[in-house]
Parts: C-alpha cells; sequence; structure tokens
C-alpha cells in the first residue's frame, strides 16, 4: 500500500501554523515600530491645534502654541532617579518643546494675554492621556512675560478656575521652572503699578532667581529687590517656596526673608521681617491695618500666616524695635472677617520717652509732622493740636490691644513710673480704659471713648472723659528739688468732660462737664514751676512773692465748662503768707485766658499782695500784670472765705486726700460756715 499524500499545494498542519504564528508575531512587531516611526517622522505642527483646544479646555482660557513645536523621546524622570521600577518607567514619554506660547485672560477679563514665553518644554505623560488627563511634572518657561490685572470691581485675571461648562480634561502640573521674564501688576483696587524684571541666578544653592522691582502703589514710588527659588511647586503642598526681599515704598522700608508654602494658594508663610518709616500709620496703605501716627520707627520679628477660604490669620511675634527714642516688644495678630478684621495682642515698651506719645494726638512739632508725612497744620499761635484724626479708618479694623510701659521719661524729670492702657476698637468706637499713669507714688486714672463711626457727622468724634488723680505726692513728683523732701503734701484730681469734634482742639472748644484740682501742703518757688515748665505761674509768683519758696498750706479749684469755656465756680491757694482767690474764665475754644487773682495777707509784711493781679492773653502769649490803683478791701479776710462757699464741692477729694484735719481739709470746713458781714464801723480781723 503506498502512503497517502496531501493534495497538491496544501501544507501540512503543523506548517500551516507556523505560518501563522510568525505572520501575527510579525504584525504585532510592526504595528507598534510604525507607529514609532510615524512618531519620530510625524510633523508635530499639525498637532498643535489639538493641543490647543485640549489645554483650553483644561484650564479654561485662551491657550496658544504659535511657534514651532518639536516632540523628542525620553524615560521618565522618576525611572532614572532610582525608585523601584515598573513597566510603566519603560514606556518613553514624548518632551515638547514649544515657542512663543500665549496664555489667554479669561471671558470676564476680556481679550488679550495674562502670559507669554519665548519657549517653554515639558514632559508629557503619555498613559494618563487614557484617563484624560494631561500630566506635565515640569513646565519649564523661557523669558516669560506675564500680566497680572485686577478692575475696580474686583475681577482679576490670576485665578485658573474652571468655564461653567465643565471639560473631561484636566491639568496636572507639578513644578515651574523659569528663567529670565518680566512679571507686570495692575491692581485697581490697591492702585497699584508694578512691574518686577526676573533673571537665574547662577551657583546660589538656595535661589533661583532674582528679581528687581519698580512702580507705584497707592500714589507712593515702589522700588526693590530680592531673590526666590528657581522651582515654583505646585503639587508638593509642604514644600517650602524661598523668597528673599528688600522693598522700599515711599519712605517706608520692607525687608523679609524666609518662605511660602503652597504658592499657587498663598496657603502659608513664615517670614523674618524688618520694618522701618516714618511712622506707622503709613503701613495702611500696604496692609489696611489702622496702626496708630508715630514718631520714626523701626521693628523686626517673625511673622507667619495662614490663608484660607475661611479667612487669614497672621502672627508677628517677638517683635522688637524702636518708635522715636523709645524701645517696643510684643506680639500682634490679625485675623480677616467680615464685616471687618481684627487686631490684637499686646506691646511693651521698657523705657517710653514721653515726646513719643505726641504724634498719637497731632501734640507734635511742625517739623514732626513734615518728617512723619503730614501736612504741618499746626497755626504758629495756637497750643492746642489742630492736626484731624483720621476717622475715616477706624471702621476699617477692630482692635483689642494692651500696652504698657515700664518707665517713662521726659525732657524734664517727670517720675512716671508705669503706663498701662487697654485699647479696644470696635466699630469704629475707640476706648481707652483705664489709660492709667502711676506716678509720684499716686495714680492717674483716666476712662476715655472716642465715637469715630461716623454716626455724628462725617469726620465728627463724640469723645467722653473722666479722670481721676488720687495720692500724688509733691516730694516724688520732683525728687531733684532738695528743698521739697520735707514736703508731705499731695495732688488730687477729678475732671469729667464731653465734647464732639475731630481734632484735639475742636474737642475742647465745644467741652462740657467739670474739672476740679486739691493740693495739700506742700512748698511752691519759681524753680519748681520752671521744672514744670509752668511759665504762667513762674511769672504769678515772681509777682506775688518774688523769688524764693513759700509754703502751700492748700489749693482748691473748681472749673465748670460749657462749650469750651471754663469758668471759675472755687479757685483759692492758702499759703503762710496770704489766701489768694481767682475768678473768671479760660476760653478753650479761643484759647484765651480771662482770670483776676485777688490776694488777701495773713500779715502786714507783704504789702504788695493787697492788689489783684490780672491774667489774661493767649495760651501762646499770656499776660500778668498788676492793678496797682486797687486797695485791697479791709474786710478780706471774710470775703476770701465768702468766696469759698462753692469749695464744698471739693470734699471728696479731701476724703481720698490727706484727710479733715489736713490744711484743706479745715479750709474747706470754713467753706461751708455762711460767712458773715462785720458790724458797721468794724473791720474784719485778720
Amino acid at each position: 500500500m503506498s502512503e497517502a499524500r496531501a493534495p497538491a499545494g496544501r501544507l501540512k498542519p503543523p506548517a500551516r501554523r507556523r505560518t501563522i504564528i510568525l505572520s501575527l508575531a510579525a504584525l504585532l512587531l510592526g504595528v507598534p515600530l510604525i507607529a514609532l516611526a510615524l512618531l519620530l517622522t510625524y510633523d508635530w505642527n499639525r498637532a498643535r491645534p489639538w493641543l490647543n483646544a485640549r489645554t483650553s479646555e483644561a484650564i479654561g482660557r485662551p491657550f496658544t502654541i504659535a511657534g514651532a513645536l518639536a516632540l523628542t523621546w525620553e524615560r521618565p524622570a522618576a525611572a532614572m532617579a532610582g525608585r523601584d521600577r515598573t513597566w510603566r518607567d519603560f514606556i518613553p514619554w514624548p518632551h515638547l518643546v514649544a515657542n512663543d506660547i500665549h496664555i489667554g485672560n479669561p471671558a470676564a477679563m476680556g481679550a488679550g494675554d495674562m502670559a507669554s514665553a519665548r519657549q517653554f518644554s515639558f514632559s508629557l505623560n503619555p498613559l494618563a492621556l487614557l484617563e484624560k488627563r494631561i500630566t506635565i511634572p515640569v513646565l519649564r518657561f523661557d523669558s516669560p512675560t506675564v500680566r497680572l490685572e485686577r478692575r475696580a470691581d474686583g475681577v482679576h485675571n490670576w485665578s485658573f478656575k474652571q468655564e461653567d461648562r465643565q471639560s473631561p480634561w484636566k491639568l496636572d502640573l507639578e513644578r515651574v521652572v523659569f528663567t529670565k521674564g518680566v512679571v507686570h501688576l495692575k491692581d485697581a483696587l490697591e492702585k497699584a503699578d508694578l512691574t518686577a524684571d526676573v533673571d537665574t541666578i547662577n551657583a546660589d544653592p538656595a535661589y533661583g532667581v532674582g528679581w528687581k522691582l519698580g512702580g507705584t502703589f497707592n500714589g507712593a514710588p515702589v522700588s526693590g529687590s530680592g531673590k526666590a527659588g528657581a522651582v515654583l511647586s505646585l503639587k508638593q503642598q509642604n514644600t517650602p517656596y524661598p523668597l528673599q526681599a528688600d522693598l522700599r515704598m515711599g519712605a517706608t522700608r520692607i525687608v523679609l526673608e524666609g518662605t511660602l508654602t503652597k504658592p499657587t494658594d498663598l496657603a502659608a508663610l513664615d517670614l523674618q521681617l524688618k520694618l522701618s518709616g516714618p511712622s506707622m500709620a503709613r503701613l495702611y496703605n500696604l496692609t489696611g491695618v489702622l496702626l496708630p501716627e508715630t514718631p520714626a520707627y523701626r521693628t523686626q520679628g517673625r511673622l507667619s500666616g495662614q490663608l484660607g477660604q475661611n479667612g487669614s490669620h497672621f502672627t508677628y511675634d517677638k517683635f522688637t524695635g524702636k518708635v522715636g527714642a523709645s524701645d517696643i516688644g510684643g506680639k500682634l495678630e490679625y485675623q480677616s472677617g467680615k464685616p471687618r478684621g481684627r487686631l490684637s495682642g499686646s506691646v511693651v515698651s521698657h523705657l517710653l520717652q514721653f515726646g513719643d506719645l505726641a504724634p498719637l494726638i497731632g501734640a507734635d512739632s511742625n517739623a514732626s509732622k513734615a518728617a512723619r508725612g503730614v501736612a504741618p497744620v499746626q497755626p504758629e499761635g495756637k497750643v492746642l493740636p489742630v492736626e484731624t484724626f483720621r476717622t475715616e479708618r477706624w471702621t476699617s479694623v477692630d482692635a483689642d490691644v494692651r500696652f504698657a510701659a515700664d518707665h517713662i521719661r521726659r525732657e524734664r524729670q517727670l517720675p512716671i513710673n508705669k503706663l498701662s492702657t487697654h485699647l479696644v476698637l470696635k466699630d469704629g468706637v475707640l476706648t481707652l480704659a483705664p489709660l492709667q499713669f502711676d506716678m509720684a507714688g499716686g495714680t492717674l486714672n483716666s476712662t476715655i471713648r472716642l465715637d469715630g463711626s461716623g454716626r455724628q457727622g462725617k469726620a465728627a468724634i463724640k469723645a467722653s472723659a473722666k479722670v481721676t488723680a488720687r495720692h500724688i505726692h509733691i516730694k516724688q513728683l520732683f525728687p531733684a528739688i532738695e528743698a521739697l523732701q520735707a514736703s508731705v503734701g499731695q495732688v488730687n484730681g477729678d475732671a469729667q468732660l464731653s465734647a464732639t469734634g475731630n481734632s484735639v482742639a475742636t474737642l475742647l472748644a465745644g467741652a462740657n462737664g467739670e474739672i476740679k484740682t486739691l493740693i495739700n501742703q506742700g512748698t511752691v518757688s519759681k524753680l519748681l514751676l520752671e521744672e514744670m515748665g509752668l511759665n504762667i505761674g513762674n511769672v504769678l509768683l515772681t509777682k506775688l512773692f518774688g523769688d524764693r519758696q513759700v509754703r502751700l498750706n492748700c489749693m482748691a479749684t473748681d472749673f465748670g465748662v460749657t462749650n469750651g469755656l471754663m469758668r471759675t465756680r472755687t479757685f483759692v491757694i492758702d499759703t503762710d503768707e496770704a489766701i489768694i482767690t481767682a475768678d473768671g474764665s479760660v476760653d478753650l475754644s479761643r484759647e484765651w485766658l480771662d482770670l483776676t487773682l485777688r490776694p488777701q495777707t495773713k500779715s502786714l509784711r507783704i504789702f504788695s499782695l493787697r492788689a489783684p493781679l490780672y491774667l489774661r492773653g493767649s495760651f501762646k502769649h499770656p499776660d500778668v500784670s498788676v492793678d496797682k490803683g486797687v486797695l485791697a478791701l479791709k474786710a478780706g479776710g471774710a470775703l476770701a472765705l465768702a468766696a469759698l462757699a462753692p469749695a464744698a464741692a471739693l470734699l471728696p477729694l479731701v476724703n481720698t486726700g490727706p484727710g479733715q484735719d489736713s490744711e484743706c481739709g479745715k479750709l474747706l470746713a470754713l467753706a461751708r460756715v455762711k460767712p458773715q458781714a462785720p458790724p458797721p464801723g468794724k473791720s474784719t480781723p485778720r
């Protein structure tokens, strides 16, 4: 039997299977090779419309690659870094180099570019495209130009938000590296027009780019320079971005160095901050936080902050510095919120120069005003400060700040040991409760309320003040005067005033209330009054007693104040040699004195005391004259006591002071006795 043969032209089954397997293998291998060949030889400029469209959808604004687009292939950087590899790490990523790139403004901002660059390059994860994600680990820009803009209505171009129609494509960008470029900020809300020129720094381990800044902010010139990191991490939330800056805005200087976390959202900052300038009030235009008028200052400390959707919180901690000749230190915190932010904290001064408080109420000189950047408005002939308070800013922030000074120094030595106050600003109403001075063994305690909310008229302040002085020892008040060291006298006083105005001068010009003072025992002299800086009293004393020490048994004053006019209700000075009474007025509006002093001698030794003294003239240039044509009244002693009848209102000061057994206590006790006229032909005994 012969073997069966296969039909002619037909393969045996094993050979056919081998042929099929080889064909499939060739096809499987050939398709990727052909695809790779096409990718390598493909003109990727044809892909620009697709890339432009997909990127525009992802970022919600126009994106255009207008120049040439080239493609190379490289392995992912993560695989080359040596970490555990997976099969994904062996798939090469396309690396694109694009020229002449433009990123447009969002639709709300109209046409125009927000950013452009001469060239940028990036590697693209091809597997992420299957999930409709454009994943770019590093985006490099060469010679970028960025134009950040915000209109007066608050609409701006720097937030990358999705359009209302959600795109299926998502952009996943991790880091940005940039070289020489320009950033321009134009902000209508902050009145800023700033330009920063950015350039690459070589061989700097901490910083990769340097920048120079110029322009204007709130009408003030701005200049400065600084450094920043070369790589801006957008993906790693906790990667700090280094910053360094030295800026000048007008006369204010800002020096900072530290880090910014998550720069795209300004999530957190940690900086060493130095500030200096002519007045802390000038920082309002920069920070929006209300600070007081001060002399020239400098301060340094740590500024940390957290920014979020529910508000921002900043802390200026462990700061130290100088304000004028005074030292300061402490901690301040600012919390943003609605309807306004809140400033809180505590500030301490170990040595406070008394004159450094003058700018708070505009009581400094015109030269000082010009130095701190305000108009020198004080008239030559005025004593009371006319500089107006900036009440339009009082509703910009709430505040709760405590201030304390361990020791206070002034040009003429005055033993004010401490100052403390609790400042609260709420809805435009400022209160100092209390404002307390510890001085000369006693206290000067005040409660001050200034309503600058605008409810009583534009730029007007409704003010009230209550002042109490207790147990201030005369010998401690002037420790440098040896003649006073044997004195045991005390000073007590009360004042309560209310007014409406916009400066110290206008507030006092419309003041209503009363002022009472009481001094028990002591010694008065021209030297003492020179130490106090009381030129008027100096002249009076010379007219009354000459230039020598005079023992003071009691001095009591009681003024009623109506619409800025102070009228005497009681004014009596009891010395070893005379009782001096006074009546008249002090016009706080006109800054004018009109007082008549009537001395009544206790002895025949001083005949000159029997003529009245007139104290008249302006606060700036008062005049003291003697009426030599008026003879002393024979019943001077009785009339002096008669004039003291209203002095009973001063008894509370005696009760809290030296007591009923003191000279003031005796004098006021006599004041409560109804005076009697002497019988005809009789003179009142002296």
